[in-house]
């Protein structure tokens, strides 16, 4: 006969079976709430960048008319991040400490990369001798990747560090219109992005990979494709982005070292564009369908999926681009919302899954039982 010890472990080893099975299945068919990020009393907002604490940043319209850079923080609401005396800002990116980078200048005309500091607020980070840079990407340690014009015009990726200032990351191919763009950093201080990697003229681009002390690697592209970018990196070097060979065939891309580029696919369409990854490998973007529709896409456990079909029906909201994600899956982009009438930020956050709930009971009843009968 079996024991009562005998019959507890069991119950115990089958809800731990079955906890696994729904938990497998639970992440596969995780829902999401939707929350509109609201504007800075204009009719639209955008949302680019997210960080571990859940704080966004994008750019808002205005009462004015003006467009300004905004930092989102959750229970705060947006806040206006200002403009350094000049009309118009927009932020790209925040890390865990709060600051933001984005550039800052007048409605139409060169703009100045910027970092903003709780406390301190906006640094104007000047340029590399030209009249325009944009900051794209900040990692923890307030090292800021982007794009900056020389005295001569030519527009280079640059690497800028505190107290050390901003420096030319190089192209791919040096001659007369060679030209780079930063647009992601991790915590290493590793940049991605895209240059121009052709031997005469700025064409093709193709995505970079900079790494300290070694400088710019071309990734090349995507199944012979042409062109490449790359917009976002993880702590792992994982970095996605989109290659294609003319915009009616372009797909996005993650890039893992040791193994290459991975064609991600698309929702139906033609064309698909990855901007962000956590450090799990979990990618988002967007998508044009085949009824030529912008949808917001999350790419994990190797399948893509449209996150419109992973919130309520009747939210009122169409996502349209996705563009960051954080480590505990909250995702920020910008799409339709119907009860304002405006395309508006929107910041998604994982719905715990009541199957995962009730069989972390079950563990418990069955933890219960064994000490019950061991007693």
């Amino acid at each position: 006969m079996t024991s009562a010890r005998g019959l507890a472990r069991v119950a115990m080893v089958a809800a731990v079976v079955v906890l696994g099975l729904h938990c497998s299945a639970a992440l596969a068919e995780v829902q999401y709430t939707v929350t509109g990020l609201g504007t800075l009393g204009g009719t639209w907002s955008a949302a680019y960048g997210i960080n571990s604490a859940g704080q966004a940043v994008g750019g808002a319209g205005t009462a004015t008319g003006d467009d300004h850079a905004f930092r989102y923080t959750p229970g705060l609401g947006m806040a206006d991040l200002g403009t350094l005396g000049e009309a118009e800002s927009e932020a790209w990116g925040i890390n865990s400490l709060g600051q933001v980078v984005g550039g800052v200048g007048p409605a139409s005309g060169a703009r100045h990369a910027f970092l903003y500091t709780p406390g301190l607020g906006m640094t104007d980070l000047g340029t590399l001798g030209g009249t325009h840079s944009v900051g794209r990407g900040i990692n923890n340690l307030s090292h800021v990747a982007g794009f900056a014009s020389k005295a001569n015009g030519d527009i280079r990726a640059f690497l800028y560090t505190p107290g050390l200032g901003m420096i030319d990351l190089g192209t791919l191919r040096e001659n007369a219109w060679a030209y780079s763009v930063a647009c992601g950093i991790n915590n290493l201080g590793q940049v991605v992005g895209y240059a121009s990697a052709g031997s005469t003229g700025n064409k093709p681009s193709h995505a970079f990979l900079y790494t300290p002390g070694l400088g710019m690697t071309d990734l090349g592209t995507l199944g012979g494709r042409a062109e490449s970018e790359a917009w976002a990196i993880n702590n792992a070097g994982q970095l996605v982005g989109v290659s294609w060979t003319d915009y009616v065939d372009s797909h996005a891309f993650l890039y893992t070292p040791g193994l290459g580029m991975t064609d991600l696919g698309t929702l139906g369409g033609t064309e698909s564009t990855a901007y962000g990854l956590n450090n799990g490998g979990q990618v988002v973007g967007d998508d044009y369908t085949a009824g030529n529709g912008r949808r917001a896409f999350l790419f994990s456990g190797g399948t893509m999926r449209d996150l419109n079909s992973l919130i309520d029906p009747v939210s009122g909201w169409t996502l349209n681009s996705a563009r960051g994600i954080n480590d505990v899956g909250q995702i920020v982009g910008y799409g339709f919302d119907q009860l304002s009438g405006h395309q508006e930020a929107f910041l998604l956050t994982p719905i715990p899954e009541p199957a995962t709930l009730s069989l972390l009971a079950l563990g418990g009843a069955a933890l219960v039982a064994r000490r019950r009968k061991t007693s």
